[in-house]
């Protein structure tokens, strides 16, 4: 018996199917503790954890498991098992030996089992389906994991910061992040990544390969999954909602670092001019400033940016494309926003004052940029005159008038001004149009500011001046005229 049973094993002679499945063995024996799997019977029960087998050798290896006990060793890495099978295993991972591989897309495995559930993949079968969500599966494994999400249990708790997972094999690649330790680097840039899948995701950008694509615009992407977070945009879902501010989000990542924003917590500093952030990306985006480092070029016009979202933006000025208007005033702008940032002009919303003199802003940035004039400080010095400005803008549109470059003229006078924007101050005078009006008499203005010296006639306001003791705005024959005494 024993020498037919060596030479069915050497002929690799299978002569007992399985009816249900097709599964081929070399003894009855093996066959009949086969199909107790197509019957479901699991008699073997685990006393400390439930869990059921078909036979009574498995039951064995999994007491294994509570017991703690892990006799067998790799001698190369020093990791444990509780079977010598799976020790034998794992070190195929440190041969490098792969031998079963897929006929359709060409990757290797170590082990044939690997290989058959890796082949799930490209046949599309996914028989285990989620209760909760309808989401499918090709492994019972891959559902399990899938289905702590649902129960909200993370039993794995990082020691370090405290962040907790469904895995335990996430919790040991999280921990990587605090080790520093960066194993796999590209050989094109050199940026390391502390897992190998994350080095081939990284290496796809220099490949330039983007397969997959979006069927309502057009976007690539170099992974499915980017892809799928991508396609949301156009869905409208946003099932991630602030409780604080309600503002929605379409993905959980997207939500957890808007709270920081509430929190106030900015715990990534630069080291140059201690400006704070609350992610490391936009800490690394900053220090780009301080660099000087603009590798990013207009071909059109020689602009230099650094970053390339930067450039994108740029660029669509020259297109001339604005594709996000106002639905009250019809202005178009290039980004969406900058469209949001237009409405709050509508709004009449003015969150933010200034301590000093009261005066609100509709953004933050708009009130730092007040505080300025305040402050006294001007660090923005022309270095053809001498004037001083607070802010960098303002110093490139004075040195336009000392280039006497006005490259915006008036269709209808021909007269020509520096900036586009003074040029559509000066239409406003021939289309008659003056949407500024004074509440007290009626009389009507093109600009705002216009309006503002208008009514300091009806207020009897007095301005000081550097050169004389009291200036006062009157009218004489519908003219306006400023009364002043000389200082002594």
């Amino acid at each position: 018996r024993s020498y037919k049973k060596i030479q069915r094993s050497y002929f690799i002679i299978k002569p007992y199917n399985c009816d249900l499945c097709g599964k081929s063995f070399t003894e009855a024996g093996s066959l009949k503790k086969h199909q107790l799997i197509h019957s479901g019977v699991k008699p073997y029960s685990c006393e400390l954890c439930g869990k059921s087998f078909t036979q009574a050798g498995s039951l064995k290896k999994h007491q294994l498991i509570h017991s703690g006990v892990k006799p067998y060793s790799c001698d190369l890495c020093g990791k444990s098992f509780t079977q010598a099978q799976s020790l034998k295993t794992h070190q195929l991972i440190h041969s490098g030996v792969k031998p079963y591989s897929c006929d359709l897309c060409g990757k290797s495995f170590t082990v044939a089992q690997s290989l058959k559930t890796h082949q799930l993949i490209h046949s599309g079968v996914k028989p285990y389906s989620c209760k909760l969500c309808g989401k499918s599966f090709t492994q019972a494994g891959g559902l399990k994991t899938h289905q702590l999400i649902h129960s909200g249990v993370k039993p794995y708790s990082c020691d370090m910061c405290g962040k907790s997972f469904t895995e335990a094999g996430s919790l040991k690649k999280h921990q990587l992040i605090h080790s520093g330790f960066k194993p796999y680097s590209c050989e094109f840039c050199g940026k390391s990544f502390t897992q190998a899948g994350d080095l081939k995701k990284h290496q796809l950008i220099h490949s330039g390969v983007k397969p997959y694509s979006c069927d309502l615009c057009g976007k690539s992407f170099t992974v499915a999954q980017n892809l799928k977070t991508h396609q949301l945009i156009h869905s409208g879902v946003k099932p991630y909602s602030c409780k604080l501010c309600g503002k929605s989000f379409t993905q959980a990542g997207h939500l957890k670092t808007h709270q920081l924003i509430h929190s106030g917590v900015k715990p990534y500093s630069c080291e140059l001019c201690g400006k704070s952030f609350t992610e490391a990306g936009s800490l690394k985006k900053h220090q780009l400033i301080h660099s000087g480092v603009k590798a990013y070029s207009c071909e059109l016009c020689g602009k230099s940016f650094t970053q390339a979202g930067g450039l994108k933006t740029h660029q669509l000025i020259h297109s001339g494309v604005k594709a996000y208007s106002c639905d009250l005033c019809g202005k178009s702008f290039t980004e969406a926003g900058h469209l949001k940032t237009h409405q709050l002009i509508h709004s009449g919303v003015k969150a933010y004052s200034c301590d000093l003199c009261g005066k609100s802003f509709t953004q933050a940035g708009s009130l730092k940029t007040h505080q300025l004039i305040h402050s006294g400080v001007k660090p923005y010095g022309c270095k053809l005159c001498g004037k001083s400005f607070t802010q960098a803008g303002s110093l490139k549109t004075h040195q336009l008038i000392h280039s006497g470059v006005k490259p915006y003229s008036c269709d209808l006078c021909g007269k020509s001004f520096n900036l586009a924007g003074t040029l559509k101050k000066h239409q406003l005078i021939h289309s008659g149009f003056k949407p500024y009006g004074c509440d007290l008499c009626g009389k009507s203005f093109t600009q705002a500011g216009s309006l503002k010296t208008h009514q300091l006639i009806h207020s009897g306001a007095y301005i000081m001046s550097p050169t004389h003791n009291v200036n006062k705005i009157t009218t004489y024959n519908g003219f306006y005229i400023t009364i002043f005494n000389k200082c002594n």
